[in-house]
Order: C-alpha cells, then sequence, then structure tokens
C-alpha cells in the first residue's frame, strides 16, 4: 500500500467495466469477507485522512478497480479521496483528496459519502455536505475523477420527509437528505431516475442529471419491512442491471433492535427492482442481509455495529463489496459471478 502524486489518466475515452461483465441475476451472493480486512485505515502521515477512513464508491476503467473514499481528519472535518488497484485488494492512494469543503453548507463537516456513476464519459458524483446541522446531498461531475465541479447548492433544500428516531418514534424533517444512487439508463419516459434518502427511500428525476426535481415523500419508493430494516433504509451503490432488464439495488439498513441484532445495528441487503415501474415499489427483496456486522472493527468504531456499503463492481470474475466497517476503516466482501 502507497501513495502517489500522479493518478492513472482517466479520459471520456476510457473503457469502463469489467473485461469479461456477465450481468447478474437476483440476488448476487453470498458473499464472504476478505479475510485480511480492512484493506484501507487512516494514515497520521496524511492529515486529511489521519483519523477515519470509510464509505468508497467504486468503479472499473482500464481494468483498474477506483475507489472514491470518505476520509476524516482528526477535527472529523471530512473529504474524498481517491484509490487505485489492479487485482480489488492492494490500492494505491493519491496523496491529496479529490473533493474538499469549499461551500457554506459543507462548512464544519465537509463533503460525505460519495456513490459514482459515470454516463456518456461523464461522472457524476452524489455526496452529503454537512454543516454539523443539516445533511444536505449534493452533486459533483468530473471526467477524470480527480478535478470535481460542483454543480450548484443542494439538490432538495425543502425536501420534506419522516424519519424513525431509535427509539422507534417517528418524526417530521426538513431540508435533510442523503445517498442518492442515480440510475445509468433513462427510464421508458425518458427521464434519468435516483433513490435517495436516510429513512425512506425516494425518488427524484432528471432530464439531464444535473438538476433534479425529487417526488414528494408520500410517494417515497420503499421502506423496511422486516426487524432488522425498521429504523431506517440507505441506498448504496449505483443500481446493476440484471440479464433480463431488471435492476438490483444494494442498499444499507438499520434496526431500533431485533432478534439477533443490537440496538441501532447496521447491515447490507439487496432488492429487485423495476426502472420504468418505480411507483410499485420493490419486485422482491432479502429474507436475511447479504452483509452483517461481525468483525471485532465492526462492531467497535466511531459508531458501533456497522457495515455500510457506497461501491460495488465486478472485477477479474468476481463480485466487489468495499464497505466501511464501524465508520472507521473499509473491507470489502466478494461473491462469485453467476455463470
Amino acid at each position: 500500500m502507497g501513495y502517489s502524486s500522479t493518478p492513472p489518466v482517466i479520459t471520456p475515452a476510457s473503457r469502463e467495466g469489467d473485461a469479461n461483465y456477465t450481468p447478474p441475476t437476483f440476488p448476487i451472493g453470498p458473499f464472504t469477507k476478505y479475510a485480511h480486512n480492512p484493506l484501507l485505515v487512516p494514515n497520521p502521515e496524511h492529515e486529511f485522512e489521519s483519523a477515519y477512513i470509510y464509505n468508497a464508491a467504486a468503479i472499473v476503467l482500464e481494468d483498474t478497480v477506483f475507489l472514491l473514499y470518505r476520509a476524516q481528519n482528526a477535527a472529523k472535518v471530512s473529504t474524498i479521496g481517491l484509490a487505485w488497484s489492479s487485482d480489488g485488494y492492494n490500492f494505491t492512494r493519491l496523496d491529496r483528496p479529490v473533493l474538499e469543503p469549499s461551500e457554506p453548507w459543507e462548512a464544519g463537516g465537509g463533503v460525505e459519502d460519495p456513490r459514482v456513476v459515470r454516463i456518456e464519459g461523464v461522472f457524476y458524483m452524489t455526496y452529503t455536505a454537512w454543516d454539523l446541522d443539516i445533511p444536505r446531498l449534493c452533486l459533483a461531475t468530473s471526467t477524470d475523477l480527480v478535478h470535481w465541479e460542483k454543480r450548484g447548492p443542494p439538490l432538495f433544500p425543502d425536501f420534506m420527509d419522516v424519519e424513525c428516531t431509535p427509539e422507534g418514534k417517528t418524526q417530521i424533517r426538513r431540508g435533510h437528505t442523503k445517498s442518492g444512487a442515480i440510475f445509468p439508463e433513462r427510464n421508458a419516459d425518458g427521464k434519468y431516475m435516483m433513490i435517495f434518502g436516510d429513512a425512506f427511500l425516494c425518488v427524484a428525476e432528471s432530464d439531464d442529471l444535473i438538476h433534479w426535481r425529487a417526488r414528494p415523500f408520500n410517494e417515497h419508493f420503499a421502506t423496511g419491512v422486516h426487524p432488522w430494516e425498521n429504523r431506517l433504509l440507505e441506498p448504496g451503490p449505483t443500481p446493476i442491471k440484471t440479464r433480463d432488464g431488471r435492476w438490483i439495488l444494494v442498499y444499507n439498513v438499520a434496526t431500533t433492535g431485533a432478534p439477533g441484532y443490537g440496538e441501532e445495528q447496521y447491515s447490507i441487503s439487496q432488492m429487485l427492482i423495476d426502472l420504468d415501474r418505480l411507483s410499485e415499489g420493490p419486485l422482491a427483496r432479502l429474507e436475511r442481509p447479504s452483509v452483517v456486522v461481525s468483525a471485532p472493527n465492526e462492531r467497535l468504531g466511531q459508531v458501533n455495529k456497522v457495515v455500510f456499503c457506497e461501491g460495488m463492481v465486478q472485477f477479474r470474475g468476481r463480485w466487489f463489496m468495499y464497505y466501511g466497517q464501524g465508520d472507521s476503516e473499509l473491507g470489502v466482501a466478494t461473491a462469485d459471478v453467476q455463470k
């Protein structure tokens, strides 16, 4: 594991995806945690990531896995770092962040939790701006993963939703938005769609991938149905198209407490989606999560009992699910590609 001041050259012409990519069936898995986790840990010699590293978006370009990861310094200000690997396990890191706080709505807390999708040579990164008061979903674009343009103010400043508190009560909140997973294709109506939120899964649409309209909260896409997901649902990586033209959404959940799960315990699961019928909700979801808390650094960390995924790619015949461990370090779980 090393650092470089010069990242690999990425252009709009760079090839995306694994050379032998095979579309999946639902569900993907089973997943096995890598025996040598964590892959990325904080480094006191680099101030921007001196305290914590976790929650990475992932994409494959030119036979290389790239991660956009959340880094925190000792003051817990978040930035986005870049790392790359030729085998999916051993990463070189850029020696500086690629996205840093610069706007009033990012002051104090920084820029967090990226998701990334590439469409017609442009990378679209959704991220959370945190001013120590309200988290707000924002958007940035790039053509090389290094130089990013922030695309205006937060996407949904007046959005109202309902959250479930740790005690199991519900309350209304305004302006709180996070976690945007953008579908890489238009739907049948010619719209780009996004699943977002960190309580219920909500829906937004766009004509141009820059300007987004959130559907009202009462038109939300999904909420928890299992005890282990009754606290919140949060979308993970870009949805993945299946062999029969439907979509798999990897999503993160938390519980107020359930048999076999502690209070506020996070897990990672999957659901099956029809992009053209989002108003009808998920077609199916797993009865048990794909990945659950088990390792010591997942049980105890900056936040205890957390596994959290924002990046998953198919690479060299395997699925690589990159996930935060205890909001402190970054690990991976892998699964075979279905034949």
